[in-house]
Parts: C-alpha cells; structure tokens; sequence
C-alpha cells in the first residue's frame, strides 16, 4: 500500500495527478489524511522548487508617504517589496548569522580590519539593461554614507574614509578597523542601484529576481519575473503581489480565505485559533526583533533621569509577554541585545516590576500629572494592549499614563520618532556593533530615544576597532548598562517573528535576522500547484 501511494504522491509531485484525486485514493485505501499530506509534502520537497504561480502576500506596515528609495524604508511592506527587486553585496545566514555572498563574489581584509576587498560579480544586470559594475557598488556605499544623507544606514557606515574600485574589487578603507564590515552590508537599506541611485533613488531597479510593475504606496506593489535574473535558486514564482492590509482582522481573514498566501505580524492571541484553520501553517521564530516604549531623553519630562528610571520600574515585563504575546518572547532588559547576539553581556541583573522603588523616582523626578504615551495597532502586535496593560500596571506606582491611539497611516512619519513617548519596534541588526550604531549613538538619524552621551559613542567607536574579543565583550557590557540605566529605552520583551502562510506555500525558510525570512519570504518560496 506505501509503495503504491509513495507512486502516486510522485504523480502529483510531477503534476500527472491532482492533490484532490490523490487524497481520494488514499482515503480508500484506509490511509488517514495527515500521513498523506507527509507523503505529498515529501514527495514535492524531493522534487525541489515548482517555478510558477502568483504569490500574494498581505502585509502590515505599509503607508502612502512609502517610497521605493532604499534609504527611506522604516516599516515592512517596502522591506519585503525591496528584496523583490533589490539585492545586496551580502546577506546574513539563517542557520549561524555569517556573512553569506550574494553580489559581492567574496572578500578579505587587512590584518587590522581597516582595509576590505569586496570581489563583485560579473554578468549581473539591472533591470533597465545596464550592466553591474563595481562604480555602481561605490556610488551606493557612498550615497548612504555621505554625512548629509538622509539614509538609516548611515550609522553603520560612518567609518567609511574612503570608496575606490580595482579591477573587478571594491576597496572599501576604513578610519579604524572593523571586523564585521561584511555583516554591516546586509543592512536592508544598501540595495546597489544604477550608480548607487544618486541619479534617480526612487526609481525602483535593482538587479532581484523581480522588477517593479505596479508601485501603489499604502496600497499594493507588485514585481514580475525578471527575464535577465542571474540565479536560480531564489525567485520561483511569475509575480509578487504586496498588499497593504494594515488591519490585523482584515489579514487574518484574507490568509484563511486565501486571498492572500503569506501574513506577517500575527497577533500573538489569536495563533492557537489560526492555526487550527485549515490550510493555514504557523511561522514562529525566536529573534532579536523587540517591542519596546521609547523616550526622548531630551525632552520634557522624559529629560528627567528619575522619571525615566520610574517608568522602567513601573511595567511588568513578564506579565505583558504572558498576557499581550502569549508566551511568543522572551524577557527584555532596556538595551536592545539577546542572547542571539556574539558577546552578548552576561550576568546584567534583570530589572523587575517594583511599583515601591517606581514611586521613590517618581517623587524624586518633582512630575506631577498626566504623561502621554502614544501608540496604534501597527506599532506592534498588541501594541494597544499593551499600551493599556503598562498603564493598570503604572498606576500601583501612582504613575498616571494617558493612552493615545493614532492612525495606522502616518504612525511611523508624524508619530515614531518625533513624539516624546510612543509605542515602536525593532527587527534587530546583525551585530551589536550596527545595533547601536543605527539607534543609539548620537549622530545616528534613528536614535528615536534622543540618548546623547558623548562618552558612549566614543565606546562604541573603539568596541568597533578592537579585535580582541575579551575586550570587544567587556566594552560593550558597558554600553549595555548605559542604555539601560540612564537610557529612554523601556524594552519589556524580545518577540518571536509570528508569520503565517497558506499550505501550499512551500520552502519558508526560518530565519532569526528578520521577519517574513528575513524579509526574503517572496523570493525564497513557491507555489505548490498541484
């Protein structure tokens, strides 16, 4: 009876037999229905990726103000929708974090790390026809390093003294050494466009499997195969179709009805019941990705050091991972590093919910009165519940917070990052190293805390430059503890990436550095279609 199914499941695999017949069949031979779903899942895993098919994917984080400049991307529509079109010198591995080619053939450094040779690729074109170049690469390193830019990642390319091509090389010198230079490069803003897109940023060529066809900001986006792409292993579908589906109701009943393929952002309450719908397969990955409350410490009242140390103490953390993520997190500490970081600082005392020593700072800070916290359903997953929960759990340290609930669209352009206390995210970074460097060193355009501490980016400059990984790790337990204590971070939880995808679906890859396959899931699956 195996072998005759295990032909069959093959048929299928083969596309000589439908899934509906298959089952049938199976059915009247006594086989349950889950053994023979094993059976056609291995059967297509063998056969390796169908090309085909139109994917959809229904995505929160998208707004009208979006734009196909790399530099600008904040949120997760134009993140996923940029890796259709766009690639980078180097991507980040999912099963270790190592630095993995992509249109950067290979590189070496100097002994001291300040000097790198990255080897691009020959025969790769752009969209338009042009061919790749090594002056493309520059004039993109450039772009987004240039000190007037307006690109999020110039945090972690500040080092960067000089830019110049050898041969096939781009030699990239450094004003101190880096040994993590190729893992900065995975930084999702550092698509390589047609000279570096200083002519036309926005114009949306990239050198990705997909080119852009339909660009509907805080609508949809939608990218078709590319004749000219250079690789096979990635791109499998005709076409991609991001939709904007800011409403966690809205995208749940799309996946379900299947309207749509693949959902990011599931609300952590509702992934039992989603999951037992049928078809609908639960993504769930452990990350660096972390929910937080940020503070501009510059700001009144928050430029008080008491007042911010009171409301760290006034959240309980564990019983908003219970209560708001349903056990999808792990315990956060005010800096933004865990465990799945190198050199993570062991042995920092955990900060605990303590309402009593919450109402010592706060009398101390002399605030009295209402504080104003901001937030809305696509800061977070919960966000709002959460926002609510921190102010019941407040007000035992006689902590009065008022809840604001903003609009989904415009949240990330008139809310993050310029009110003084909001709700927000963070996708983590491949280092601590470009964690720090994007958000929290002074000069960085996302330090959405306003934590300015001359002493501290001078720290991180020299755990840039030190090879000697004893002293790295001493260095930057000490950039921990200034987060942490004199900080306007209040990071209550590291959440699991919860994503969710229709059973056909196949070749979701699980992957840490971000969610949705570290924003890659359109490129990397395919479409059962039998």
């Amino acid at each position: 009876m195996s072998k005759e199914l295990e032909f069959l499941s093959r048929r299928v695999a083969n596309g000589k037999m439908s899934r509906r017949d298959f089952l049938g069949r199976a059915a009247a031979l006594g086989v349950a229905a889950p053994f023979a779903n094993t059976l056609l899942a291995g059967a297509a895993a063998a056969q390796g990726p169908q090309k085909g098919g139109a994917l959809k994917m229904g995505l929160v984080g998208g707004e009208s103000t979006n734009s196909l400049d790399p530099a600008t991307w904040l949120t997760q529509v134009p993140q996923n929708f940029g890796s259709t079109w766009g690639e980078l010198l180097v991507i980040q591995s999912p099963e270790d974090g190592s630095p993995q080619p992509v249109l950067a053939e290979s590189w070496e450094a100097s002994d001291d790390a300040a000097e790198w040779r990255f080897k691009i690729r020959r025969g790769i074109t752009f969209h338009n026809g042009k061919d790749l170049t090594p002056d493309d690469v520059v004039q993109t390193l450039r772009r987004h390093s240039d000190e007037n830019t307006k690109s999020a990642a110039l945090g972690v390319l500040t080092d960067i003294d000089d830019l110049s091509t050898d041969g096939d090389n781009v030699v990239v010198k450094l004003k101190r050494g880096n040994a993590d230079l190729p893992l900065l490069l995975t930084d999702y803003h550092l698509v390589i466009q047609p000279n570096g897109g200083m002519d036309a940023p926005d114009a949306g060529i990239g050198t990705g499997p997909y080119r852009v066809e339909v660009n509907e900001p805080g609508v949809r986006h939608v990218g078709v195969k590319y004749d000219g792409y250079w690789r096979d292993e990635v791109g499998h579908v005709d076409s991609v179709e991001v939709i904007v589906m800011n409403d966690n109701t809205a995208r749940t009943a799309a996946l379900q009805s299947g309207q749509v393929h693949i959902i990011n952002r599931v609300e952590p309450k509702t992934v039992a019941l989603l999951g037992r719908a049928p078809g609908v397969r639960i993504e769930s990955v452990p990350s660096k990705g972390h929910y937080v409350f940020i503070m501009h410490c510059n700001t009144a009242p928050f430029d008080n050091a008491d007042l911010r140390m009171a409301l760290k103490l006034a959240i309980d953390r564990q019983q908003m991972i219970d209560q708001i993520l349903v056990g999808h997190a792990s315990l956060g500490n005010d800096f933004p590093i865990n465990q799945a970081y190198a050199l993570y600082p062991e042995g920092i005392e955990q900060r605990q919910y303590d309402p009593d020593k919450a109402a010592f700072h706060y009398k101390k800070s002399g605030h009295d009165g209402p504080i104003l916290l901001r937030t809305s359903d696509v800061a977070f997953p919960g966000a709002v519940d959460a926002a609510q929960l921190f102010q019941q759990q407040a007000k035992a340290a006689g902590i009065d917070l008022t809840i604001q609930r903003e609009p989904g669209d415009g949240y990330w352009s008139e809310v993050w990052n310029k009110q003084p206390f909001s709700a927000s995210y963070w996708g983590g970074r491949p280092t601590q190293d470009s964690m720090y460097s994007t958000a929290y060193i002074s000069s960085a355009d996302w330090n959405d805390t306003r934590f300015f501490r001359d002493d501290f980016d001078k720290l991180i400059l020299e755990a840039r430059a030190e090879l000697d990984n004893a002293k790295r790790a001493e260095m930057y337990r000490e950039a921990a503890m200034m987060v942490r204590d004199d900080g306007g971070l209040i990071l209550p939880m590291f959440n699991d990436f919860i994503d969710a995808r229709r059973e056909e679906v196949k070749g979701f890859i699980a992957d840490p550095n971000h969610e949705t396959s570290n924003l890659r899931a359109a490129i990397r699956v395919w479409l059962d279609q039998a």
